[in-house]
């Protein structure tokens, strides 16, 4: 049950999905698009990066509030990596391969091409792209898909060059790895559609599997992402990014909107108590000489404390907004974006070490009355008086309405700021990629493959696989690979299509789940594996073991990993001879359980044999000299 009429609210909602090509080179160089470990990077350099204006004469606001303070930017390189990630040479014409992927994926959308394709630069100046932009391009538009709450429009599809990704923040530097830059990646937009957070997640999962139908998209975590546009009536429009989980989605969506509504409310209260945001910013280091409070002394010395007066805010810093996050949180996220750690307020002090008498001095001296809140900052003086004065924009906006911003998914589900939505000056020409002609007889030319879900049907009724073991294995990595096999087995007795399924979307999470990695196992390796199985080499039972030795020695081929665990089949005679024997032993309990005792004692053969000789085998030899005994035994007796 939701606890909102999201329709009464008047929700906005929309999707951005970005998700990785799996093409062989990147989007504007032959560069592999492979990941590398980085301590395998062997050539680190750095940049500084600033806002520059567009065509129009322009900055970009959200530009200019990352470049406030000046960072250092350190690239890890690689040999797989080339002087166009590092911003030394211009870039190549775009990847044909990437390009008709991505007309592919229009296709599946119902889209319409453009006519001819410009590359544009959008401005990143997060380091994240070494030249501090992004190139993309805008492919196509007025496409859709059909949900069970109708037709949800898919307003632009866009081929772009992945960015760099983050390693780690050294204080005022940020380093990053270029393996990932330049890999190609579609964005695709939604119209505002979404009427819930159910229906958000219906789309992005219809959507990914549409992407992954293609066959032509790359797996595992970080490889797509999803960013959610929201609003509510009254509120304003927000962007939050890196949206990574499906789970994630309708949790982003319910807290930003419970978010939005709590502003609101905060709002209507300041301005009922006709409340304001003083703009003067009152150094009161001297006052805190003695301090005992050591969140404060380093900056006494080596460093500013600065206070802001909030004018009859009392109580409202400390009013949650979202579960666990409060106002003060979001004017603390304004602060850190100038690599502050946070900020103090007077709706929670004393508190910190800070005392009691030490919040009245401050009170006195910057002349706040009870009903105002105090905010502190202590920093080094640039970055405080940065700090500061983002907090006082901040508790403005609270007064005027919800900002427009973009914020970041935070695994709770809660979001956190990031910086002001970008404007119209983020986008200008890209001079050195050649323009692309899509004419109608291109497009046309583009083949689409088969969707997952009509797979998933084929699969029941062409290979006699159940509803879920079809889904399952249509959705899986291991589909090619499936697909492969079930065409070479098709009239194989020992293997079949669901033999094959279960191996690879059930046995193989089965090992994950004991602890050994299992992403080192390749398609000889299965081949292998049922070559085996097929020529009654080893039974099926065999699998797990078989596969798990495999996993934790790849390099060995599935016959020597056969010979080296003992896994070859047995001669059915010596069997027959471990099985009389034992039933020997077993007499007594034989006697006195009769048939009753077939469980207990396959228990003992399959932990004998098991992975050489298949189940039902060792069964049907069990049962029948158990049955052979029962009855010698009551001829004996009568």
């Amino acid at each position: 049950m939701e606890k909102y009429d999201y329709n009464g609210l008047g929700l906005k909602a929309g999707l951005e999905i970005h998700q990785q090509i799996d093409s062989k080179e990147k989007l504007f160089c032959r560069c592999p698009t492979m990941i590398k470990y980085v301590r395998d990077s062997d050539l680190e350099f750095f940049r500084y990066l600033r806002a520059t204006e567009s065509e129009m004469g322009e900055k970009d606001r959200a530009a200019v509030e990352q470049t406030k303070i000046r960072r250092k930017f350190i690239y890890k390189a690689y040999d797989t990596t080339c002087l166009i990630e590092n911003d030394e040479e211009p870039p190549r014409e775009l990847n044909k391969e990437a390009l008709n992927i991505s007309l592919e994926v229009a296709k599946l959308f119902h889209m319409k091409p453009v006519d001819q394709i410009h590359v544009m630069r959008k401005i990143v100046v997060d380091g994240s792209n070494t030249s501090g932009f992004q190139r993309t391009a805008f492919l196509a538009n007025n496409g859709y898909i059909e949900t069970s709450e109708g037709l949800c429009g898919i307003e632009s599809l866009c081929i772009e060059e992945e960015a760099a990704q983050k390693i780690e923040e050294i204080e005022d530097s940020i380093v990053y790895s270029l393996d990932r830059l330049g890999i190609p990646l579609v964005e695709i937009a939604t119209a505002p559609d979404i009427k819930s957070p159910s229906h958000a997640r219906q789309i992005a999962e219809q959507i990914g599997m549409i992407l992954r139908s293609t066959g032509k998209v790359k797996r595992g975590l970080g490889t797509i992402r999803q960013d959610v546009n929201i609003s509510i009536a009254q509120g304003s429009r927000v962007e939050i990014k890196g949206v990574q989980s499906l789970d994630l989605i309708e949790d982003i969506i319910r807290r930003e909107v419970e978010r939005q509504l709590n502003l609101l409310l905060i709002r209507q209260e300041l301005l009922e108590r006709k409340a304001f945001v003083y703009e003067k910013i009152y150094d009161v280091t001297e006052l805190f000489i003695d301090t005992k409070a050591k969140v404060l002394q380093k900056f006494v010395n080596k460093g500013v404390i600065l206070a802001a007066r909030l004018r009859k805010f009392k109580g409202l810093i400390g009013r949650e907004v979202q579960p666990g996050r409060k106002l003060g949180t979001e004017l603390s996220d304004r602060a850190k974006t100038v690599s502050v750690g946070g900020i103090f307020h007077t709706d929670e002090l004393p508190n910190y070490g800070i005392t009691e008498k030490e919040v009245h001095t401050v009170r006195n001296t910057i002349f706040a009355c009870r009903d105002d809140v105090i905010i502190l900052v202590a920093e080094e003086s640039k970055k405080a008086r940065l700090a500061i004065e983002s907090v006082i924009t901040r508790a403005r906006e609270v007064i005027e309405g919800i900002p427009e911003e973009t914020r970041r998914a935070l695994p709770d589900g809660n979001t956190a700021y990031m910086r002001p939505l970008p404007g119209a000056g983020r986008m200008y020409p890209e001079t050195d990629v050649p323009q692309i002609k899509i004419s109608q007889e291109y497009f046309d030319s583009i083949e689409i493959p088969e969707l997952l879900t009509d797979r998933a049907k084929r699969f029941v009724s062409d290979s006699g696989l159940n509803k879920e073991l079809a889904e399952k294995i249509a959705y899986s990595r291991y589909l090619p690979l499936f697909e492969n096999l079930i065409g070479i087995y098709n009239k194989d007795s020992n293997v079949n299509s669901t033999l094959i399924a279960r191996t690879l979307v059930g046995i193989i999470p089965e090992i994950r789940r004991t602890g050994v990695e299992t992403d080192k196992l390749t398609d000889d390796h299965f081949k292998g594996l049922f070559i085996a199985i097929s020529k009654q080499e080893i039974a099926k039972e065999g699998i797990q073991d078989l596969l798990t030795a495999l996993a934790k020695e790849p390099e060995l081929t599935t016959q020597e990993v056969i010979s080296k665990i003992g896994l070859k089949t047995l001669n059915p005679e010596e069997v027959e001879n471990f099985i009389k024997k034992m039933i020997q032993e077993k007499r007594d309990f034989i006697k006195d359980k009769g048939s009753a005792a077939l469980g207990p004692l396959m228990g003992i053969v399959m932990k004998e044999y098991r992975g050489t000789l298949d189940g039902k085998i060792l069964n049907q030899m069990l049962k029948k000299e158990i049955d052979a005994f029962i009855d010698q035994d009551k001829n004996l007796t009568d």
